[in-house]
């Protein structure tokens, strides 16, 4: 790395765009820090990983995690919506904020899709191209090539190409740039640490740009995709977006300063410091969650007469911590004035809490859970 080129630019009559360096070659590892840091990072992330063998149901638990992945990586891209808004009905959100949430919702659709497609697809321009069509489906970025790279040249701050922050390659060498990134996922020749490919696989795609929007969000979802089709991860589990949203200006100065600067060493220090510092937030928040579900279930014990409905609702609350009488209906086969009362019941037993403050239609949050990721 230490004489590592990031890249030069080419004219292209008015203005110039940047042309990355290709990146699938020998690389070779030279400084300390980094691998005591990749060391760290690997030990941290299996500990993290033996939560998807030692919780049961690890599922059920996942689907906040990606919630709080796709709230936290739309902030990073200016959208409001929070996770207890992302967790109710699309009616139920006030019109002004109603593209924010669809966004949110499709990055969980894409997520999840791009997770279950892993099983017979690898990790490729193909399961981009399809991350990304699903990202824009029906939202603001709907009329710029769903699923396709650009075709014209696109830029990153200003208000116009003349005054913009960084100018990506040309749309005609995407396909080699692209076809090199794809490559170096999936070189055996040469050895380099899955950890610092994904940073670098991370820095070059968000480089390329190669879409007209959504590059930040599909960028982002690449590093999870990456860690589980190498099998680093069991499950998805592990989220970067928090700490590039708590580190927002230091994530983009990094990037840029691998651009402009060569150094790529700078790059790979701040993300390994987010694998670390990330696996042991996941870590904290499993613990919290068994200690949870463990405080719940010995309360639900005590209660003779509806335990069994009420660790039924609780399986639903783990994966969506928001309901109402109408689910608890359809969870439990019980009457509606029946259903109130199990609410209420959760209520009393300060595990849910009530929301709306109306008198009908009436919505309630597993907050303390919901607090858990917050």
């Amino acid at each position: 790395m230490k004489n590592y080129k990031s890249g030069d630019y080419h004219n292209q009559g008015f203005y110039k765009s940047f042309q990355p360096t290709l990146i699938n070659k020998q690389w070779l590892l030279d400084d300390m820090e980094i691998q005591q840091l990749l060391s760290k990072a690997d030990r941290q992330l299996g500990r993290l990983d033996m939560y998807s063998e030692y919780i049961p149901n690890i599922d059920l638990f996942i689907s906040m995690h990606v919630l709080k992945e796709a709230t936290q990586s739309s902030k990073i891209e200016g959208k409001q919506t929070n996770i207890e808004e992302a967790l109710l009905d699309k009616e139920d959100i006030v019109l002004y904020k109603r593209d924010d949430w669809e966004e949110v919702q499709n990055y969980i659709e894409a997520m999840n899709t791009a997770i279950k497609q892993l099983e017979t697809l690898p990790f490729s321009t193909r399961l981009i191209k399809e991350t990304h069509r699903i990202l824009l489906q029906g939202v603001r970025g709907k009329n710029k090539q769903p699923g396709e790279f650009r075709t014209s040249q696109n830029w990153i701050g200003g208000a116009s190409i003349s005054d913009a922050t960084f100018i990506p390659p040309a749309h005609n060498s995407l396909a080699e740039l692209m076809g090199d990134l794809e490559k170096f996922a999936h070189n055996e020749e040469f050895y380099f640490p899955d950890l610092l490919k994904i940073a670098l696989i991370h820095y070059q795609f968000e480089t390329i740009h190669p879409f007209l929007d959504g590059n930040g969000r599909v960028g982002r979802l690449l590093i999870t995709l990456y860690l589980v089709d190498k099998t680093i991860l069991k499950k998805p589990i592990l989220y970067l977006s928090d700490f590039f949203e708590r580190n927002r200006q230091l994530y983009y100065d990094n990037l840029m300063n691998v651009r402009t600067k060569n150094d790529l060493k700078q790059w790979f220090k701040f993300f390994l410091v987010g694998i670390i510092e990330t696996t042991k937030n996941g870590i904290e928040t499993f613990d919290a969650v068994l200690k949870l579900k463990k405080e719940i279930e010995e309360k639900i014990q005590k209660t003779n007469n509806r335990s069994h409905h009420l660790l039924n609702i609780m399986e639903f609350l783990y994966q969506k911590p928001i309901v109402n009488a109408i689910k608890i209906v359809a969870l439990t086969n019980v009457s509606q004035p029946t259903a109130y009362k199990i609410l209420q019941e959760l209520v009393s037993m300060n595990i849910l809490k009530e929301i709306t403050g109306g008198k009908r239609g009436k919505v309630y949050v597993f907050d303390n859970y919901i607090k858990l990721f917050n």
